[in-house]
């Protein structure tokens, strides 16, 4: 903790320097707060006083609710007594107002110091984590009540809307499932059956649900000449399918991240429809993208386009940013059915790839209700699709009309979902706010932006157009080589900091990581060395012996996938779903694979860029 303390405090002053205040009482704050509360102050309190001061940029001024953990003055019109001298350069040390030209250096170090810490990953206590789980019980129950409280109108609207939005798309891919061209593939993660590396390639079951959709001869066995095989496979029942297993990983200290690990079997053939998916999203027609509006609209893998438009938003007021809290979670399997209903084998595909039962810590097996937890392949793209079904039944409820292919058009560049970062135009967003929340969903009004200038879409904020995204510490400070990830975090956050300009942070950390590092060179960005990046020249240390490039010393991340031997049709099957021409990057993939149980640093001679 002295060590946090201390670099936070060289933080705080090199941001009061740029700010043209002093930070001499909110130091004084800081360390007296923190000797009382601990590490929640960092990890809770001040991230709350950030989420409070984004909410008044929002809103326009402080009110009497926000800022409760802190002592407020009427004679610096309302404001915390808490970093003062940078809020005066906000707000209206008069009336708490938002001034007409703020200082966008000082709407960015308040959020800089006060949201370092808000996502660094610690294990949250017995009491938290039991409540996170307590909570993706009660929400199941939920999700029944909102299925059944929906009206006929409100089905009829959502299949209405989805045939309208996805007729082309979904059509062409219950095609392609109708003609056997799903080519399933394992993913990196873990499983509920905990399978992993090669061994999934040997996978020795399979369910009565995905037989029907996907033959375990044609996807889990290399060729028809090994049909015999199929006396080897377990089939399962749907009562006796593996249920998800579900676990906690760190998200922030208040509260953990719930997700489900996935069976084998399942996870494979998801990844499979995951991938048809995008390749149909993606797919060209000539040189535009044969399905434009739904690509624009629709975010899996590129973030960029959600940002551009968040900051827009931020510069004119035209468009909203909605967060969605509980997002997966929220999403019924009634709604899916209803989404996909006029394209049966699309919705076979879905039904037999979803898992119906959850291993909860605590409750034991429960049925589900939503569709499908964090973990499924296909939880992102389809929880996206049926958000924007959402909104355009908010659309269509505020024009009081029903959509067409010229009202979806319109729209293809004012409306923009990735996973639960809603992108929507202002002037409609409470209807779209209804909408969610009468199909179920639930909008997280501290993340949500739409009526000043401040906006935040997938990881970057905006300010009136100006970017003030700050840096975040992910883990705490090593005190040891040894403390292998957290050497490599720090090493991070010491050039993202760099390159933010906070050059007397970036300095301080270089002491602090020169003491831990005996090695620590300059070094371009893309090098493997953990170095110090910078606009100065590296120095190189000797040249290669036979390329004559020149190497510097330093600490180089190392891994070494666990011994997991492969031969026989598992060999023969996992050379057969790989994708693309080109050879395995690891010759040795058939003798081990799968997540390193460790990470190593070695210090060795490297290339600096």
């Amino acid at each position: 903790m002295k060590s946090e303390y201390a670099f936070l405090a060289v933080l705080v002053k090199e941001l009061a320097r740029r700010c043209s205040t002093s930070a001499t009482l909110d130091l004084k704050k800081i360390r007296g707060r923190i000797e009382h509360e601990g590490l929640s102050f960092l990890t809770i309190t001040l991230p709350s006083f950030g989420k409070d001061f984004e909410r008044s940029l929002d809103q326009g001024y402080v009110s009497d609710d926000l800022f409760p953990s802190f002592q407020k003055r009427k004679s610096i019109g309302g404001l915390p007594e808490f970093l003062q001298g940078f809020l005066r350069n906000v707000f209206s040390a008069n009336d708490g107002v938002l001034l007409s030209d703020p200082c966008v250096d000082s709407i960015q170090a308040i959020r800089q110091i006060t949201l370092l810490f808000s996502k660094v990953s610690l294990p949250c206590s017995d009491a938290r984590t039991r409540k996170a789980i307590r909570e993706y019980v009660e929400c199941e129950q939920e999700l029944r009540c909102t299925d059944q409280s929906l009206s006929a109108s409100d089905l009829e609207d959502f299949r209405r809307v989805s045939r309208a939005l996805y007729r082309h798309f979904f059509t062409e891919i219950d095609r392609e499932i109708y003609q056997g061209n799903v080519m399933p593939k394992h993913g990196p993660g873990g499983t509920a059956d905990k399978l992993r590396g090669n061994a999934k390639f040997r996978l020795n079951y399979w369910t009565d649900r995905l037989e029907a959709v996907f033959p375990a001869l044609e996807n889990i066995l290399p060729s028809y000449s090994y049909w015999e095989k199929l006396d080897d496979i377990e089939f399962l029942e749907p009562g006796s399918e593996i249920p998800v297993k579900v676990i906690t990983v760190p998200k922030t200290l208040k509260t953990p991240r719930v997700i489900a690990m996935e069976p084998t079997a399942m996870q494979y053939a998801q990844q499979g429809v995951l991938e048809l998916f995008l390749n149909v999203l993606r797919r060209t027609d000539g040189k535009k993208f044969a399905h434009r509006s739904l690509h624009k609209m629709i975010g899996i893998d590129d973030q960029d386009p959600n940002r551009s438009m968040a900051q827009i938003g931020s510069l004119t007021g035209a468009l909203a940013t909605l967060d969605l809290s509980e997002a997966s979670d929220r999403v019924s399997n009634q709604q899916v059915r209803e989404l996909t209903r006029d394209w049966p084998h699309l919705s076979m595909a879905l039904d037999a790839t979803r898992s119906r039962k959850a291993d909860v810590p605590g409750h034991g097996v429960i049925r589900l209700a939503k569709f499908a937890s964090m973990g499924s392949a296909l939880c992102f793209p389809v929880e996206a699709m049926v958000f924007l079904t959402m909104i355009f039944i908010g659309i269509e409820r505020e024009h009081r009309t029903h959509i067409d292919s010229k009202l979806i058009t319109s729209y293809e560049d004012k409306v923009r979902v990735f996973g639960d970062d809603i992108i929507v135009p202002e002037h409609i967003v409470h209807s779209v706010v209804r909408t969610l929340t009468t199909f179920g969903s639930k909008v997280n009004t501290s993340k949500s932006f739409w009526t000043g200038k401040f906006r935040e879409s997938c990881g970057k904020e905006y300010y009136d157009g100006h970017d003030v995204s700050i840096v975040k510490v992910r883990r705490m400070f090593p005190t040891q080589r040894n403390r292998v990830e957290e050497c490599i975090s720090i090493v991070s956050l010491r050039n993202q900091l760099y390159w933010a300009g906070l050059w007397d942070t970036a300095r301080w950390l270089d002491e602090l990581i020169g003491s831990v590092l005996k090695h620590y060179p300059v070094v371009e960005p893309t090098s493997p060395v953990l170095g110090r990046e910078s606009v100065l020249p590296y120095q190189a240390g000797r040249e290669h012996e036979h390329y004559h490039s020149p190497l510097v010393k330093g600490y180089v991340v190392s891994s070494n996938p666990p011994a997991d031997r492969l031969d026989d049709r598992g060999a023969l099957l996992k050379f057969l779903l790989k994708r693309g021409g080109l050879p395995s990057v690891d010759s040795r993939h058939l003798e081990r694979a799968g997540r390193p149980h460790a990470v190593n640093i070695k210090l060795r001679w490297a290339s600096p860029f």
